[in-house]
């Protein structure tokens, strides 16, 4: 999900092996721009269709205390169109031009705000009773300090008793799915055409490598992900540093209660 990010980084994961032999896998030459380019853009809204989009528009909707509300790493408009629909101004940032681009394209797109850069910054006029970021997107910044400094930035921002909304956090339910840090997914099979998700992680640094493959008959496109994944306690104390506190906390948009096997996390602090 979209986000700035450093321009460049490289990262090494060493595991063992079946054999017991110490491998390492490099992601060499990353660039946050591939994650989030022209081609991702075109394709974005049909590749993440979760069936959770109403519950999270109507969760939001719920807190924004009739607006207005702030969308980090606001990307194609894929939460904040139907949120502006309800009647709650929406203004957003993203650090990539194509994905906004995608956004403005659609009906309503033209009129929300966004400023293109670092949400870390949160380099908006105004405060805000509402601050969201979905869809793990806070992890699309690479390091412990600079996601301590979106939280406090965040803070700044927040009018007395605002919310701050994270979807993310590292689960039981979703490490369950990882092997060895490592899996492939099969994220799409047609006849001339499968999308693989093939993905490893480093528990030692928190790193998570992941490249989106597909693979059709004119060849293989490649859509690089890098993230620093956090625990669910990492990010109360995120929040504590920076003088919010933990509201609630679920195990999805509908308020199902959050325990050691869910798949998701909803976090809501308060200032």
């Amino acid at each position: 999900m979209p986000s700035e990010m450093p321009l460049a980084v490289e990262r090494h994961i060493r595991w063992i092996g079946p054999s017991g032999a110490d491998l390492m896998w490099p992601m060499d030459g990353y660039e946050p721009v591939r994650s989030f380019d022209e081609a991702t853009a075109e394709e974005y809204d049909a590749l993440v269709v979760r069936g959770d989009e109403d519950a999270t528009v109507a969760f939001l909707d719920d807190l924004a205390q009739g607006g207005p509300a702030l969308e980090l790493a606001i990307g194609t408009g894929r939460i904040a169109l139907p949120l502006a629909a309800t009647g709650v101004r929406v203004d957003g940032i993203d650090f990539s031009e194509p994905m906004v681009a995608k956004l403005r394209s659609k009906p309503g797109g033209a009129n929300l705000t966004i400023v293109i850069g670092d949400f870390c910054d949160v380099a908006v006029d105004g405060s805000y009773p509402l601050i969201y970021v979905v869809f793990n997107s806070l992890f699309n910044v690479l390091s412990q300090d600079d996601q301590v400094r979106c939280f406090e930035n965040v803070a700044s921002r927040l009018t007395p008793g605002g919310a701050f909304v994270v979807e993310g956090g590292c689960t039981l339910g979703w490490l369950d799915r990882v092997r060895l840090g490592q899996y492939v997914e099969a994220e799409r099979i047609d006849v001339e055409a499968v999308r693989l998700d093939v993905l490893r992680l480093d528990p030692a640094t928190q790193m998570l490598y992941e490249n989106h493959v597909q693979v059709t008959r004119n060849g293989a496109r490649f859509t690089p992900v890098v993230q620093r994944y956090a625990w669910p306690s990492e990010l109360d104390l995120m929040a504590r540093i920076a003088g919010l506190h933990l509201d609630q906390r679920w195990g999805g948009w509908n308020r199902e209660p959050f325990t050691a096997r869910s798949e998701n996390v909803i976090s809501v602090y308060r200032a």
